[in-house]
């Protein structure tokens, strides 16, 4: 068996000057594993449902796989969601609901690690993306190890010189001369654009239109004040918490939960990702 792990992140990797900043609170880096087998099968579905979502585009497309190119952003959904209009909020949790069925169709898995940014701290966002990929292809390495099995890394593409460095993180851990860390992996982390790849527009609806606004509700709502709080992020946790919490991979070291979702939280350090469930 082959699985792909497909990653993209939501979020702003700068630093949060203020309470009061618009500067968004939250960064979530998102991974989603796609069994290869059910990788066609998974596309065709996903197009269908773009396809039923999006009746009047389809009409002018010469090619009915052209709708991969018209991209719904994970951030546009979680705009419909929270605004006036109840045709596109409806039509936002339809996507999201037929999503997460297909999720659960084809067996995918979910990792992610989201960073709460405490206002007026310190924050690197480029650091803090590339030891999120390290630990997450751990996660992943860790789940092939399982399943007796090898696979890919795709990541949504950024400017190259991100790409370069953190392409590079995993090779220098590939091939230290004390082992692999990664032994079923089997290349460096590739970088691909979302026109082409069904798991980065799924990765992109998780972290931007489920998993930012929830961590927005859960760990900034008293602390943070800014267009990127809302009250109906909570119909958003609410809704998909469960499913979530099914989708995630994880496993146990020396009786440790590891894997599935991870939260870094710059505000109160106490408080895990337990509390998106609850």
């Amino acid at each position: 068996m082959e699985y792909i792990l497909y990653i993209d992140e939501a979020g702003c990797p700068g630093q949060l000057p203020s309470q009061t900043s618009d500067v968004q609170p939250i960064f979530c880096i998102t991974g989603i594993i796609v069994p290869r087998e059910h990788l066609s099968s998974l596309t065709h579905e996903f197009l269908d449902l773009k396809r039923r979502f999006n009746p009047k585009h389809f009409q002018s497309l010469r090619h009915d796989l052209e709708i991969m190119l018209y991209e719904i952003k994970g951030s546009d959904l979680r705009s419909d969601i929270r605004g006036n209009s109840r045709n596109k909020r409806r039509r936002a949790f339809g996507i999201l609901d037929k999503t997460f069925d297909l999720l659960e169709k084809y067996n995918c898995k979910l990792l992610a690690r989201g960073y709460i940014k405490r206002p007026a701290g310190t924050f690197d966002g480029n650091a803090v993306y590339t030891a999120s990929m390290q630990a997450i292809c751990g996660h992943f390495e860790n789940f092939l190890a399982e399943q007796s099995a090898s696979g890919v890394v795709i990541a949504d593409s950024r400017k190259k010189h991100q790409n370069n460095r953190v392409s590079h993180s995993i090779f220098t851990k590939k091939f230290q001369q004390n082992g692999d860390s990664y032994p079923s992996i089997i290349e460096m982390p590739v970088f691909g654009h979302s026109e082409n790849h069904v798991g980065l527009q799924i990765s992109d609806w998780i972290a931007s239109a489920v998993l930012f606004p929830a961590l927005s509700h859960v760990y900034c709502t008293g602390h943070v004040q800014s267009v990127h709080i809302n009250p109906r992020h909570e119909l958003i946790k609410n809704r998909y918490s469960n499913r979530i919490r099914n989708l995630q991979y994880r496993y146990q070291i020396n009786g440790r939960f590891r894997g599935g979702i991870t939260v870094i939280d710059g505000i109160l350090e106490s408080r895990s990702a337990a509390l998106l469930f609850r």
